[in-house]
């Protein structure tokens, strides 16, 4: 039994946060979008979650809003690749699901995904509305999912 638990991301984790993302370098990120996680973690952050199992830090997920003030974005979300299909991932979603449906005014819930998480967005209650080809890289397509509950 896995026992994984949720805090906020502190600045401290920046190097734990970016390991995990480079053990999912290249199955499911291409090595040009490391760069562009550390811009993320920088400047972009709104609301951003580690996972934690035994004291150390084996994935993150964050949430950003959109300007329209009703949408809200599944972002730059990622598990250390060995510990994936263990339940942390479906855990990390759902808590930013109900940290979303805390949030009176969001109406809609997004996710710009590729097409190797697809699956898990879909077994999350998340649909395809859009699907871009090799958006984020070459063999890395953009797929557009919204949460329907």
């Amino acid at each position: 039994m896995n026992t994984f638990s949720i805090r906020r991301y502190q600045p401290v984790d920046f190097q734990e946060v970016i390991g995990v993302f480079n053990s999912n370098v290249p199955d499911y990120f291409d090595p040009s979008e490391t760069q562009d996680l550390f811009h993320y973690l920088e400047q972009e952050i709104e609301d951003y979650f580690v996972v934690i199992k035994d004291a150390q830090i084996v994935g993150a997920g964050g949430i950003n809003y959109d300007e329209d003030q009703i949408t809200a974005r599944l972002s730059w979300d990622f598990l250390d690749k060995t510990l994936q299909q263990n339940g942390a991932g479906t855990l990390l979603t759902q808590h930013r699901i109900l940290h979303i449906q805390q949030l009176p005014h969001i109406q809609r819930l997004i996710v710009r995904t590729s097409q190797m998480a697809e699956g898990f967005y879909q077994k999350m209650g998340f649909q395809v509305k859009k699907r871009v080809p090799d958006y984020w890289a070459k063999g890395f397509d953009m797929v557009l999912m919204e949460y329907q509950g």
